[in-house]
């Protein structure tokens, strides 16, 4: 007699949650955006060196208040983990969204940075790729405040939805992880570029 197998006989092992390889991903992709940053960065000095100049601008007042902003931001994004360690959910979602917000002021002040930028003169296309590469650095590094942004909303859905404590954990540790890194990134280019004017 042959014995089929019925569906209440078939045990499903669901995996557990291992969240490494996904970190493994996101460190992969830090160390890769640092690596292209660096390049941009490079390049710069060599062409300054070449040329004997550097982008020869006094930078927008801009670029040090959305830098505050950016610190602040990473603060709350801190205060929001601290917060989830505490199980103290309220104040999480309430730092969460400070973090969007400030993220959101951030990239507003960045654009009303090129504005004032290109309204002196300093236009994207130039004769002058030093110039040109502080507007390829703080587009590509906005690029980045999008994609943090979605990690933070993210985190803040897990919040929001009641997500198991380990797997909200792990969005805010993913979270914090590219934040941070974003804010560290936007201070060194923008002592970069005061350095190097």
């Amino acid at each position: 007699m042959v014995h089929t197998l019925k569906e209440e006989d078939v045990k499903f092992n669901p995996k557990p949650f291992d969240p490494k390889p996904k970190k493994f991903v996101l460190w992969l992709f830090v160390v890769s955006s640092t690596i292209m940053f660096g390049g941009w960065t490079s390049f710069y000095i060599v062409f300054a060196a070449s040329k004997g100049k550097g982008h020869g601008l006094v930078l927008p007042d801009l670029f040090l208040y959305s830098t505050i902003i950016l610190l602040l931001s990473s603060v709350c994004l801190f205060l929001a983990s601290k917060s989830l360690r505490n199980q103290q959910l309220q104040k999480q979602k309430l730092f969460l969204w400070l973090t969007v917000a400030f993220g959101l002021a951030f990239a507003f002040l960045q654009v009303q940075a090129w504005s004032s930028l290109y309204q002196t003169g300093a236009a994207l296309v130039n004769n002058n790729a030093a110039i040109s590469l502080i507007y390829i650095v703080s587009g590509f590094h906005l690029l980045h405040i999008f994609g943090g942004l979605c990690f933070v909303g993210n985190a803040l859905y897990g919040a929001y939805k009641n997500v198991a404590l380990e797997k909200a954990q792990y969005k805010m540790e993913i979270a914090a992880i590219f934040w941070h890194f974003i804010d560290i990134l936007w201070i060194y280019l923008y002592v970069f570029l005061l350095l190097n004017s």
